[in-house]
Order: structure tokens, then C-alpha cells, then sequence
């Protein structure tokens, strides 16, 4: 099978399985051994046959080399020494120790081979046909069903010793050949069935892990809310684009350029990597997109969504994030003096509008994309704060949008300005320390 992304995934899957088979075969060993010392413990063992000796001491040995596999298997899936072809072993081991089962009580009770099915380790068939689904892969459950099918078959069918088949009397009817061959028939038909049953959960696990890896690469390279939705198939709507109502939020660091010049590039990158952290931290709770990182600049999408979704404001969750991030950046820089760095200072802009919004590109080289005043305007809102003592600007219709009342919620009124590129004064506001 050629190496895939995925293809350590599946492994660990497969060892998960086998780790969960070993835990069962303990668990219906120690089971059984429970039932196996209450059934015989008021027995009068000097009144049974020589074979029924035999057939207890044999039981009790079996019973514990099963719950010894058990045990071995448990310990090499969970240290790792357990590799994923090793389940051929496993499941060989299985189909071993319950058809040698049957073979030891037919040749220690003189049975012949046609009352094979009517022992209790036979009992056990579909235990081990069940064990293969668990394991997700459809070769090994048919390999588990052609090896039990054919030597049950054997036993039943092949040659034994004379028997009195008379002695039984009315279960003649059950053993004969026709029952028998019905029996071996819907035992063949199970295990078939249950190739089926995991050649689709295979299926089914390989598509979730597909979709998986797609979402992972799509994610390094857009919102996680945007490869969410290419991930289902929706790339087709998203390259339409669409106006919408959104808050953008810019942010960026005060005095970067000059104080990185001085700084090793290791410091530099680690300082800028601290400084997302903290972007993507404050922006995660509350369900901002982080559109792009220009630098030590970043800028972050806030929609709205419908009242059946939840009615998200995005301008209120776009304040809220600034204020987050703010005290953030606050508390990071303090660290920072305190071990005698220099302070660090940001810039916030944040502007609600209708922008135009979608995924621009092919296959090879996505990029979702927001254009419109609003971004525009956000920018010119954050460049603007330069020029005030405080951290956050904010337009007044953003604080409208958002059902925010300035006076209540320590938001300060600026002197209206002219932002480049506009043509008319807008109002702003910016949050009080």
C-alpha cells in the first residue's frame, strides 16, 4: 500500500483495534473462568469419566493460554511493540485456538466430527468473526471466515472413528449432513456479511480521515471557518463571493521595524510568534477569522450570522475581541519589562460595513479575500491611533451596529477626522484604559 498522509493514522487505528480485541479476549476469558468455577465448583469429580477429567484440565489450561495472548497483545499495543501486520498473527491465533478447541473435545470424547458444531468452543465462532469488524479491514475478516468455515468443515466432515450414531437418538436430525452443511453455510454467510460491515467502516474512516488532512492543509493557508466549508465541498458558492455585513478589526505593533533591526532573527521570530499567539488566542474566543498576518500586522473578520444561528453580532464580538487582546498585549508586555525587555505597544482599528467576501483562486493556490470600504476604513483606523494615547479606535457606526452605549461602556468620542482615501468625516471613539 503506497505512504500516504494518512497512512500513521490508520496505523494507530489499526493498533487502537487490536488493543481494544485484547481487552475483550481478557475480559471473555476472565468471564468464562468465573462461570467455569461456579458451574463445577459442587461437583463430585470422583463420579466423572477419565475423558470429562481430561476435557476440565484442558479447559482451564486453554483458558488461561487465551487469556495469556490476551495479555501479551494488551502489553505490545500499548509500549509499542506491536506492528500493524501483526494482526495477521492475532487473528491466526484466534482461529488456531478455538478450531484446535473443537478438535481436542471430539478426539477426547470419541465424538464424531458431526456434533463438532454442538461444542461448546464452537460456541465461540462468532466472538472471532466479530473480533475482525473491530479491526476495519475487510482481508483480514474474510481470512478470519475462510479459515474457520474451511476447518470446521474439515472437522466435521472429514474422517473419524466408529461412532453409534444411534445413541443419539432424536439429535441425529441436528448433526446430520444437510444441518451441518446449513450450519457451515450461515457461519461462511455471517463472516461475509461482516467482511462487507468492515470494508464499509473502513471506508467510512478513511473519507473521515481524508476530509481531515484536506481540512489541515486548507487550514495552513486560510480561516478555519473558510476550509471548513471548502472541506464540504463548497468551493464552487465561495468563489461567487458575496456581500455581507462584517466587522474588520486590523491590528499592529507600535515601533516594531526599528526596534527588530537591532534584534538576532531568532528573537525577532520568537517575539512575532508570542505576538500570534495572542492574536489568534483572543480571536478564537470569539469566532474571529484571522484573514491574513502582514508582519507585526494582522487583520481579523467578524460576520454576522442570521438569527437561527444564533444571531452573531459580528461588530459586538469585533469590540469585544479588541478590548480581549488589548489587555492581553497589556499583560504580555509587563512580563516583558519585567524581565527587563522593552514594552510593547499595539495599535487596534476596528470598522463595521458591508464588504464583499469570497475565495479567489484555483486548486493549486486558494485565497479568501475581503474587499470594501470597510476594510479600508479599519486600516485607516488603525494607522489613526498612532496619534492618540489610546490602544482602540473604533468608527461610531461600528459601536451602533454593535448596540454599544459610549458612556456606559468607558468609550470616549474623538475628534471627528477625514480618513485618506475618503471624502467625508467620520465619527470615532476610542476605549478609555
Amino acid at each position: 500500500m503506497p505512504e500516504t498522509a494518512t497512512t500513521p493514522l490508520l496505523d494507530n487505528a489499526y493498533i487502537a483495534a487490536e488493543r481494544l480485541v485484547s481487552i475483550l479476549r481478557i475480559a471473555v476469558t476472565l468471564g468464562l473462568l468465573a462461570v467455569f468455577v461456579v458451574t463445577v465448583a459442587g461437583v463430585d469429580f470422583s463420579s466423572l469419566e477419565p475423558f470429562l477429567h481430561r476435557q476440565l484440565l484442558f479447559a482451564i489450561l486453554t483458558m488461561f493460554a487465551y487469556l495469556i495472548l490476551g495479555i501479551v497483545t494488551f502489553a505490545a499495543t500499548t509500549w509499542g511493540g506491536f506492528k500493524p501486520w501483526m494482526s495477521w498473527i492475532s487473528v491466526t491465533a484466534d482461529c488456531a485456538f478455538l478450531l484446535f478447541n473443537v478438535w481436542f473435545s471430539l478426539q477426547n470424547s470419541s465424538y464424531p466430527g458431526a456434533v463438532a458444531l454442538l461444542l461448546p468452543p464452537a460456541w465461540l465462532v462468532p466472538l472471532v468473526l466479530a473480533y475482525g469488524v473491530m479491526r476495519m479491514d475487510p482481508r483480514l475478516q474474510l481470512y478470519t471466515t475462510v479459515v474457520l468455515s474451511s476447518g470446521l468443515g474439515v472437522l466435521i466432515f472429514g474422517p473419524s472413528d466408529a461412532f453409534d450414531t444411534g445413541r443419539l437418538g432424536q439429535f441425529q436430525t441436528v448433526i446430520d449432513g444437510p444441518a451441518n452443511v446449513m450450519k457451515l453455510t450461515m457461519i461462511l454467510l455471517s463472516g461475509l456479511v461482516m467482511v462487507l460491515a468492515a470494508a464499509r467502516m473502513r471506508r467510512l474512516f478513511n473519507r473521515e480521515l481524508e476530509a481531515a488532512d484536506a481540512r489541515a492543509n486548507l487550514i495552513r493557508y486560510l480561516p478555519a471557518q473558510v476550509a471548513d466549508q471548502l472541506a464540504d465541498g463548497g468551493l464552487a458558492a465561495l468563489q461567487q463571493g458575496q456581500r455581507q455585513p462584517m466587522a474588520v478589526m486590523f491590528v499592529d505593533i507600535r515601533g516594531f521595524t526599528e526596534w527588530s533591526e537591532s534584534r538576532d532573527p531568532k528573537e525577532v521570530g520568537d517575539f512575532i510568534t508570542a505576538f500570534r499567539n495572542e492574536v489568534e488566542l483572543s480571536a478564537a474566543n470569539y469566532d474571529g477569522m484571522i484573514d491574513k498576518y502582514m508582519g507585526d500586522a494582522a487583520m481579523l473578520l467578524f460576520d454576522d450570522t442570521p438569527v437561527e444561528y444564533g444571531g452573531r453580532n459580528g461588530a459586538a464580538r469585533a469590540l469585544a475581541c479588541a478590548t480581549a487582546l488589548s489587555e492581553a498585549i497589556h499583560r504580555w508586555s509587563d512580563w516583558r519589562i519585567a524581565a527587563g525587555e522593552p514594552v510593547v505597544e499595539i495599535g487596534i482599528g476596528v470598522h463595521a460595513g458591508e464588504v464583499f467576501a469570497g475565495v479567489v483562486g484555483n486548486a493549486a493556490r486558494l485565497e479568501y479575500s475581503v474587499f470594501g470600504d470597510a476594510v479600508n476604513t479599519a486600516s485607516r483606523l488603525e494607522q489613526h491611533s498612532k496619534t492618540v494615547p489610546q490602544t482602540i479606535i473604533a468608527s461610531a457606526v461600528t459601536l451602533q451596529t454593535a448596540g454599544v452605549e459610549p458612556e456606559r461602556q468607558r468609550w470616549v468620542a474623538l475628534p471627528s477626522v477625514t480618513l485618506r482615501g475618503r471624502s467625508t468625516v467620520i465619527e470615532i471613539y476610542a476605549k478609555e484604559g
